[in-house]
């Protein structure tokens, strides 16, 4: 008993260490200035995706910067995967989305397409939700089809990409074969309990942040709109969709509470909650980011098959 209990105090420990270092590191890249916010993100982006094995080629879509990261390999070629970049909707780009897309593309050795949708706060909603739909239609006029598409995001690249779902609902038209969402932001209203309970433990995101973000996105909008916090939309015949978020996050409930909602409407879904981890923690080097990407591999080969 005394052995066992030992262990789980050097595995606390462990963990308090590495949440520290990832409050340090996270320190270094935000900053009040969105400018240099921004670069510092991309520089971070352009140093951690410095591999030979993948390939990364950009695209102009109606003026609109994009990526598309490949495998330097014989791959599936069928299905691609369409990739919302995080960062409040006020930072983020293709470059720092490596971090995510990159791997993404070495566990499924699928194509990833990644997009600089328009930013706030000089750019604010909708023009993100709009630049995704211009994404999605170039998808289509490329040759794909809607289920030949598998929508993945981060943060509030999930909330973007349960925003297009819900908008491609709406409008009638087929909807992606299935939603991959890490860390997903769902609630701009920020009542869930999680605010308040993971607020001490959460070393990347803090409530200020999140009211700047939400100012500078949807100030003076209704936040409960459904394309702004997904999480009040209507998700009957949604895809299959397979949740990630971190233990110990603020934007944990903002998991649940979707996942509730989809199990409520009847949507296939599923959500793994990683004990000890952090927001978005699948772009970190650590074991559990490894095991992360593979079981969305797993769950986007399931839903091809």
């Amino acid at each position: 008993m005394t052995v066992e209990l030992d262990k789980e105090i050097k595995k606390i420990k462990k963990n308090q260490s590495l949440m520290q270092l990832i409050k340090r590191v996270h320190g270094l890249v935000e900053n009040p200035d969105l400018e240099k916010h921004r670069q510092s993100q991309n520089h971070i982006g352009a140093i951690l995706s410095n591999t030979r094995d993948i390939e990364y080629r950009e695209v102009d879509i109606e003026g609109m910067h994009g990526e598309w990261v490949s495998v330097k390999r014989a791959h599936m070629k069928k299905y691609v995967i369409l990739h919302c970049h995080g960062g409040g909707y006020s930072t983020g780009s293709c470059l720092y989305a490596r971090t995510l897309t990159s791997k993404l593309a070495e566990s499924t050795s699928m194509d990833v397409l990644c997009f600089d949708y328009r930013l706030a706060p000089q750019h604010p909603y909708p023009a993100a939700t709009e630049d995704a739909m211009k994404v999605w239609n170039y998808l289509m006029l490329f040759g794909y089809g809607a289920r030949d598409v598998i929508l993945t995001g981060d943060s509030a690249g999930g909330n973007l990409a349960l925003s297009l779902t819900l908008r491609l609902k709406q409008e009638g038209r087929l909807l992606p074969r299935g939603l991959v969402l890490m860390s997903p932001w769902t609630d701009l209203t920020s009542s869930g309990e999680s605010f308040e309970g993971k607020a001490e433990v959460d070393p990347v995101l803090d409530s200020d942040y999140i009211d700047r973000m939400v100012s500078a996105y949807a100030g003076g909008q209704d936040l409960k709109q459904p394309l702004i916090s997904p999480l009040f939309g209507e998700f009957a015949g949604f895809p299959p969709t397979y949740i990630q978020v971190g233990e110990n996050e603020i934007l944990l409930s903002d998991a649940v509470r979707l996942h509730q909602a989809f199990v409520d409407a009847n949507v296939s879904v599923k959500m793994d909650v990683y004990p000890g981890m952090w927001h978005v923690f699948q772009m970190s080097p650590v074991k559990a980011a490894r095991e992360a990407m593979d079981s969305n591999a797993e769950f986007i080969y399931d839903i091809c098959r």
